[in-house]
Parts: C-alpha cells; structure tokens; sequence
C-alpha cells in the first residue's frame, strides 16, 4: 500500500505520473520530472514516439471496447489527465459510459479530480487505492460499477511498476477472476527484449531519479504474455507498438459469471 503524502510531496524527485505526462506533451510536471524525462529519452530515443503510440493505443482499445457493448470501465494506475482518457473515449461514443479511476498516489488524484468531468448521462469516480489490494478495488469500484456485467479492465503501462516481488501475476488474476464473462483486459507494458540496452539504459536512468516513487521493471514478451494466461486473446495477440512498447490486443476474459 502507499504512504500517503500532500500532493506537493517530492518535488525533488521524479514522479512516473508525471515524468509520463512530460513524454506526453503536457504542463503538469516539475524540473525533476523533465530532466529525469530527458535523461530516459537521451538513452531510449525512441520513447516518446513510444509513449504516444501507447495513448492512441488507449483510445484505440476503449473505442473497441464500447464497439462490443462494453459499458464500464475500471481504470487502474490513472496517471495524470491527457488528452483522450478513457471517459473521454468512452463517452464520447456511449454518454452512459461508468468509469472508475484507481491510482495510489494522491499526487495523481489531486490532478485527476478537478480535470476528468464525467458526461452528464455517465458516471466518472476516482478512487485512492493500490492495485495490490484487490479486495479494496473491487469493493470500492462496486459502488459505482455493476461487477456482474462486462467491464473493460485497463492496465495501461501500469504493471512495471509492480515488482516480481509483488507478483504481478497473481494481482492480475485476482482482478480478472473478478469479472464476468465478456469483459475485457486491455494491458501494454515495456518491453525489456526489443532493443534491450536501450531499454535497460533508459530504465536505469529513470529509476535513479524516481526509485522513490517506485522503480520500473520491463518484461520480456513471453513474460509479457502470461498476463493473458486463461483468457482468449483477440487478434493480433501480444504485440509491439512503435518504439519499443509491448502492448496486448484486447482479450475476452472467458470467466465463469
């Protein structure tokens, strides 16, 4: 679980929500956060061509989403508004579109608050808690979603940030099994085996100025991969989106609700 801070807190480290919203192109960062962005690019050129394939990667997935009549979504590791989030998406397609937002970091929370307004037919909430505490994400995220019919789970470039020692894994199933069938998992992740020392070198720099907030570990592809054990991926599978960002296809959670 985190530890909880005022959003200011940390000013002079890096911050991974907002050193991704520097990649992006935003205004909601700080001289840590730029110069551990810059660092990270210098090493990895092509990371924020990189980052942005994977904010159109959301919006590409959402849209499907909504596409197969998917009506709610739970949204975990938020990040810092951008352009496009996933009630943006959603909403703009289906106005009555149920969005529950999840990250552990009041900092995040304190941006997302004020900034994401839900469509007045929808429903947007945020919520503070760990990916890691199942038992509490679900339960908070029943007050706003029916968890007995589909929900889009989005788990976008979140789980690096969840060490092998916190079992990942186990922390995806535990939310999949949650679901009912005819929800979806839609996951992107760094690869660690598409242009490895570039990767490796980005990351070590990145981590040096953000260990703080939590260290990023990229998978391989068949590490990447097992995130969709017991599921049916949908074409075309586990694949690289430009620039180095290993990013699934949407899967159907077959589960048995």
């Amino acid at each position: 679980m985190s530890v909880r801070r005022s959003p200011d807190s940390g000013a002079g480290q890096a911050h991974p929500a907002r050193v991704y919203n520097a990649w992006l192109g935003g205004t909601d960062h700080l001289p840590a956060d730029r110069e551990a962005a810059e660092a990270a690019a210098a090493a990895n050129p092509g990371i924020v061509r990189a980052v942005r394939a994977n904010r159109a990667f959301l919006g590409r997935a959402v849209r499907h989403l909504v596409g197969a009549g998917v009506r709610q979504f739970l949204d975990i590791g938020t990040g810092i508004p951008a352009a496009d989030n996933t009630h943006e998406v959603a909403q703009s397609l289906a106005p009555e579109a149920r969005v529950v937002y999840v990250d552990n970091d009041p900092v995040v929370l304190a941006h997302a608050r004020p900034l994401l307004a839900s469509a007045p037919e929808g429903h947007t909430e945020y919520l503070e808690a760990d990916a890691r505490d199942v038992g509490t994400v679900l339960a908070e995220a029943a007050h706003t979603l029916d968890l007995d019919r589909p929900v889009g789970l989005m788990l976008v470039a979140v789980l690096q940030y969840l060490p092998d020692a916190d079992d990942p894994y186990a922390v995806t199933a535990a939310l999949l099994d949650a679901l009912p069938s005819g929800s979806h998992l839609v996951l992107s992740h760094p690869a660690a085996d598409i242009h490895a020392d570039r990767v490796a070198e980005s990351m070590r720099l990145y981590n040096e100025r953000a260990a703080a907030h939590g260290a990023a570990t990229p998978r391989t592809h068949e590490q990447v991969t097992r995130f969709f054990d017991g599921t049916e991926l949908l074409a075309p599978g586990v694949v690289a989106l430009p620039l180095h960002v290993t990013a699934s296809a949407l899967i159907v959670h077959p589960g048995s609700g």
